[in-house]
């Protein structure tokens, strides 16, 4: 009974919606965040755009966006669109916009705008190019609606970083035109094996991210059913990517391929602990420091030549760090000593903050601030190693270049650690992946 009550209130409130869409209302520049969602179909139209609307106003109010929603293609001028932070695509089909507002909104996208696309968005504009780089894949066709395992690639991404590392739900799930791995940071795919249909040969993604062009991009698959939208789990999925699509959440969404793990969330084979403190394994696959001084460290191998990436999080003024290039010991210091630590650290001084090589190099301090979440959110690094050369990007933006110039600290061959610093400081770790890259060229080569 009350299951038939909310949705029959929430169709009516949609109806309400759909009734003044037309003309959507035109937000002042300056005065909040602002979203608008665009739900025309000029093909096959899906009956839950209506609870869709409902369900992204209501998580508008919930993150301070005043959303406003039409079915009108005239809202795409330049005037109109530069008033948003990010415009949903919401189950459009077919052709929806003319030339005229498809400049608008390329214009839009090239001066930073955010797109955010919802399922039957990936059956839009098939001849509009920008439109299908932007979306990232077009659909090709799909099964009956039933449940599958969603395998989550990413836990760091707002739009992901609340999942479990699979995700079992039911919806309709698209197959697509193309794989967008090799051009989108893939966020979580379907595994091919849980339900009957899928057609992409084992590697299915389902939701990614990307920087295009000048703007941000979000698309997921999910959204076909009514039931999708009052999902919690889905309803903060399409949160994170509206956020991070609107620059209001920090993400690395470059294309991520070739990686292998060293720490999957699932066990700590091949790590050691060095010196006092420790880490606690949560069931959810995170890495939680304790105590200290110490150091977490990887000792199957060294490595010369590489990209590690790893996530990790604050819970509020906290102090860790990475180490490389250090050689094997059970005294912490032997890292501190005869390696590089990257620190994680937002409130000390300039060479002993977040994104600086420890006592060495400051990060562009400017970069570091735009790109970095705030506690309680998770973040990316990229720590490059080649040769002598240490590069540090967050959330995909590169903050430091450093070169070593000691050879007591070389960092052609060394180990990998994570530091947990001392009682009070909690900082948390996910997903600690490497790939290894080919060595520089010798001087004089």
């Amino acid at each position: 009974m009350r299951t038939t009550t909310r949705w029959a209130t929430a169709a009516a409130g949609a109806a309400v919606l759909l009734g003044c869409v037309t003309a959507p209302a035109v937000s002042k520049p300056g005065d909040g965040k602002h979203l608008l969602v665009f739900s025309k179909t000029a093909g096959f139209r899906h009956d839950s755009i209506p609870e869709g609307i409902v369900a992204l106003r209501q998580l508008g109010a919930e993150a301070g966006y005043t959303v406003d929603a039409t079915e009108d293609a005239g809202a795409f001028t330049p005037g109109t669109l530069r008033r948003y932070d990010a415009v949903v695509f919401l189950s459009t089909t077919g052709d929806v916009l003319d030339p005229a507002q498809q400049s608008a909104f390329e214009d839009y996208i090239h001066r930073g705008g955010g797109y955010v696309g919802i399922h039957a968005a990936a059956d839009t504009e098939y001849d509009w190019a920008f439109y299908g780089g932007l979306a990232g894949a077009y659909f090709r066709s799909h099964p009956a609606i039933q449940p599958a395992t969603v395998d989550v690639e990413d836990r760091a991404h707002p739009a992901t970083s609340a999942l479990t590392s699979t995700w079992e739900r039911t919806d309709e799930w698209y197959n697509y035109r193309s794989n967008p791995r090799e051009r989108a940071h893939v966020l979580a795919s379907l595994d091919e094996t849980s339900y009957t249909g899928g057609t992409m040969n084992g590697d299915h993604p389902i939701a990614w991210c990307q920087e295009y062009q000048g703007g941000r991009a979000f698309y997921t698959g999910g959204g076909h059913t009514k039931e999708s939208y009052a999902e919690p789990a889905f309803r903060a999925h399409l949160l994170g990517g509206i956020r991070y699509a609107a620059g209001h959440a920090q993400a690395d969404c470059r294309p991520e391929n070739g990686y292998r793990p060293l720490f999957d969330g699932t066990s700590l084979d091949g790590w050691k602990q060095a010196g006092p403190g420790s880490f606690t394994l949560d069931a959810d696959g995170t890495l939680t420091s304790s105590g200290g001084l110490g150091l977490l460290w990887y000792t199957p191998r060294s490595f010369g030549s590489y990209s590690l990436k790893l996530d990790w999080k604050v819970a509020g003024d906290d102090n860790s760090g990475v180490f490389v290039g250090f050689p094997p010991s059970d005294d912490p210091w032997s890292a501190v000593n005869n390696g590089y630590e990257v620190q994680i650290d937002a409130t000390d001084v300039p060479e002993k903050t977040t994104g600086s090589v420890y006592g060495f190099q400051s990060a562009d301090l400017n970069k570091r601030d735009r790109a970095l979440n705030p506690p309680g959110e998770w973040n990316t690094y990229e720590i490059r190693v080649q040769g002598e050369r240490l590069r540090v990007w967050l959330n995909g933006v590169k903050i430091n270049d450093f070169t070593s110039t000691d050879p007591a600290r070389s960092l052609t061959d060394g180990h990998i650690g994570i530091q947990n610093h001392g009682d009070g400081d909690q900082v948390s770790f996910r997903d600690i992946r490497i790939k290894e890259l080919p060595a520089p060229p010798v001087k004089g080569d």
